[in-house]
């Protein structure tokens, strides 16, 4: 087969799996409430007790208290993102504020909240 219509296949294949992706609405931000929130956290971290459940007013990222400590859970796509806030910075941003993770795996999060939400928060955030 001549590379020239290999090529073509692939990037047509590529562009159909991506279409029917998001015709179907799995592109779109998997919206939180408390309880799938705390179902989520469970999934990736199943050994914590879950304590308090905070939902950003967009329903794209939640601050779940547990018995550890603090910890962030966002949308990323169809799924979700699940951090401990143990080695963390948190930077002012016009749309809320972002978090610089002290990891490779996840370096930053942007989360979006109004001024009260950031407030409340950043007083959630800070180490008992």
């Amino acid at each position: 087969m001549p590379l020239e219509i290999l090529l073509g296949l692939v990037v047509g294949g590529i562009a159909g799996i991506t279409l029917l992706l998001h015709l179907t609405g799995r592109s779109r931000l998997r919206l939180l409430t408390p309880e799938t929130a705390q179902i989520q956290w469970l999934r990736h971290f199943p050994d914590d007790t879950v304590i308090d459940v905070t939902v950003a007013h967009d329903g794209h990222a939640a601050l779940v208290r547990t018995e550890t400590g603090a910890g962030l859970l966002w949308s990323f796509g169809a799924d979700t993102v699940a951090r401990h806030l143990l080695d963390f910075d948190r930077i002012d941003h016009p749309d809320g504020f972002e978090v610089q993770f002290h990891d490779f795996s996840t370096p930053r999060v942007l989360i979006h909240l109004d001024e009260t939400e950031c407030r409340h928060w950043q007083h959630l955030m800070e180490p008992a």
